[in-house]
């Protein structure tokens, strides 16, 4: 997900109120707190799971520097449907020894157990034409502020590089869509298929309703965002499930408003209102 903003945009100008909510994403305690102390306890969690809260998931000792190692490579691929060879890979270089999939496999399941980690599953609709949909699941953490925390990242770090600030504000979307389509027996999933168009996320209900979603910081990116939402409505076959019940962009912007082809723009403070 590119991120598409100027360096004096208005997107750019609200992303220090995005850089400081991913780092207290998940965090209760760290909600109005200062930079500094939303930070450590963001740190001190960590330091947890990587010394002790993964053994407790199974019983299982494990090398702290094999669970680093692990979530800076979940952390370096969030929001991408990175395959677990290319994890693997990254893990070794950052490791004297060797490691084999079952591995990692079982590292991975402890994260899940104690809610650090949890993937994005691919959505699967009923297409007007044959295409080949991409299966293997986002890499997600619960919390954004985690995946932070294991790259070692500051505020400054996100401010300076607006294409990570974009996958973590994708990655923040995803943790918040999760929260208000579970209240609704809803999910979310994400879209990509062979031509490389793709959703950052869709909410799906049990009764066939569904939303397709497009996250971005703001800015010339918008029109992109929109015309891949209306590209993917263009394929769904609308005989066979329904048309999607609205079409939306997360923004990191401050304003929503509906657009002339009839997205929606919406900053990511509205979902909670």
């Amino acid at each position: 997900m590119g991120a598409g903003v100027s360096s004096n945009s208005p997107a750019l100008r609200s992303c220090g109120v995005l850089e400081r909510r991913a780092k207290s994403s998940g965090r209760p305690r760290a909600v109005g707190q200062t930079t500094a102390v939303a930070l450590q306890q963001v740190y001190g969690y960590y330091d947890a799971v990587v010394e002790s809260d993964i053994s407790r998931a199974d019983g299982v000792a494990r090398n702290p520097q094999r669970v680093k190692n692990l979530m800076r490579s979940y952390a370096l691929f969030v929001a991408s449907d990175t395959k677990m060879a290319t994890i693997r890979t990254d893990m070794i270089v950052n490791s004297l020894d060797t490691l084999d999939y079952n591995t990692i496999l079982s590292y991975i399941n402890a994260l899940k157990q104690i809610f650090v980690i949890e993937d994005l599953p691919a959505w699967n609709p009923k297409l007007r034409s044959r295409s080949a949909i991409r299966t293997t699941d986002t890499r997600q953490f619960i919390y954004p502020s985690i995946a932070v925390a294991a790259l070692g990242l500051g505020p400054q770090d996100l401010l300076n590089d607006l294409e990570t600030m974009g996958l973590f504000l994708e990655s923040l979307c995803v943790r918040d869509l999760r929260v208000f389509a579970g209240a609704l027996d809803g999910s979310v999933y994400y879209y990509r298929d062979k031509s490389s168009l793709e959703c950052d996320a869709v909410i799906h209900l049990r009764n066939g309703d569904y939303g397709l979603v497009e996250v971005k910081l703001g800015g010339s990116a918008l029109d992109n965002a929109a015309a891949n939402l209306l590209k993917l409505q263009q394929k769904i076959d609308i005989e066979r499930m329904k048309s999607p019940s609205f079409l939306m962009i997360l923004t990191g912007t401050k304003f929503g408003y509906r657009r002339d082809d009839g997205v929606y723009v919406i900053p990511i403070g509205c979902l909670g209102e």
